[in-house]
Parts: structure tokens; C-alpha cells; sequence
């Protein structure tokens, strides 16, 4: 699949492309930059032909409950208003693209872009039939956002060389893409 298969009632959603996330970043994720050239495609093109366009970013509070201080499993990350809360600085993001926000409250946490978010009422209102989903990390937000899509009763695809995975157990990236299949997700390669 490429970026000349979108068409109307489609919407793009990139997933936590932020700085953290990246090599260098608190919790960088190996090769993670690598899926930007990839994403700025889709994202260039959605905007070209007007296709809604969705960048999630975690934003988390300085002590939100996924930190390891609060007994949560990840170094503190994507700490609001902080340069590793920022999206890559090569990162396409234009002007139209709506930024969604997640596990921005102390207590709440979300791997999930529809988690707490206004992203299915969003997708409703555009009459998005069809969602692209690229982005950091496959094993972590980017399978929950899937499959919370399929759940909004959305033909989902995850454009899997637009993602790379934590792979806090190795496997982890092979069990994502397992559970988003057998959930009906569409993995699809190629650019």
C-alpha cells in the first residue's frame, strides 16, 4: 500500500512520533526515526487531498502514574511542555492536523489515541469509514489505537513499515501484529 490508495472517508492517525521516543530520547525506541520519511509521505499526501489528518503524542504530567516513581513500568517521558514531549523535529505536521492528547492526567493512563481523547467523536464527524495508522510503538500505542479503532467499527490499516516496537520481551512486536489480525486489522507493508 502507498499513499496513492487514500481516498475520501479515509483519515491518517501518527502515533507519538516525539522526541522521547526517538534515538537519544528518554525512551528511545532503536531505528524509530526511521518510520518519519515514511509517515511525512502519507502525511504530505493526506494533506494534499484534504484527508484528515491525526497526530497523537502522549502528554503526560510530571508525575503521571506510568512513571517508574509512581511504580509504573517506563522512565519518566513526554513530560508536558518539554522538548521530548515535541514531535520530531522532522516530523511533517500541518497546519490542519488535529493533535490529540493522551494520559495527560496524573492518574490516567492511556497507550490508546481514543482513550480519554476526543478522537472517535472526531472520526464520526468526518465520516471516516477507513483509518491509516503508523507510528511508535507497534507493541505499545500503536496496537491499542488499532484495536480500539476496529472497535469503532472502523476498516483499520497499520502501515507496518511506519512503525517499530519497544520489544520489552522479545516477540512483542510478533504478538501486536497477531492480536490486530485476529481483531480483523489490515498489516499492511510497503509505502
Amino acid at each position: 500500500m502507498n499513499p496513492a490508495d487514500l481516498q475520501k472517508g479515509d483519515a491518517l492517525l501518527v502515533v507519538d512520533i516525539q522526541n522521547d521516543f526517538c534515538p537519544g530520547g528518554s525512551q528511545g525506541i532503536e531505528a524509530g526515526d526511521e518510520v518519519i520519511p515514511v509517515l511525512n509521505r502519507w502525511i504530505r499526501r493526506a494533506h494534499e487531498m484534504g484527508i484528515p489528518t491525526f497526530l497523537s503524542r502522549d502528554w503526560h504530567p510530571v508525575n503521571h502514574i506510568s512513571f517508574k516513581e509512581r511504580g509504573g513500568p517506563w522512565v519518566s517521558h513526554c513530560v508536558q511542555n518539554t522538548r521530548g514531549a515535541e514531535f520530531h523535529p522532522d516530523l511533517f505536521v500541518p497546519k490542519t492536523a488535529v493533535l490529540i492528547h493522551k494520559a495527560n492526567t496524573p492518574d490516567n493512563e492511556s497507550y490508546s489515541a481514543f482513550g480519554a481523547t476526543p478522537l472517535a467523536r472526531l472520526l464520526k464527524e468526518a465520516a471516516v469509514s477507513r483509518l491509516w495508522i503508523g507510528g511508535l510503538a507497534l507493541d505499545y500505542c500503536v496496537v491499542e489505537s488499532a484495536l480500539d479503532a476496529i472497535k469503532q467499527g472502523l476498516e483499520v490499516h497499520v502501515l507496518i513499515d511506519a512503525t517499530r516496537a519497544v520489544n520489552m520481551k522479545p516477540g512483542d512486536d510478533g504478538l501486536a501484529i497477531q492480536r490486530m489480525q485476529a481483531a480483523g486489522v489490515h498489516i499492511d507493508r510497503g509505502e
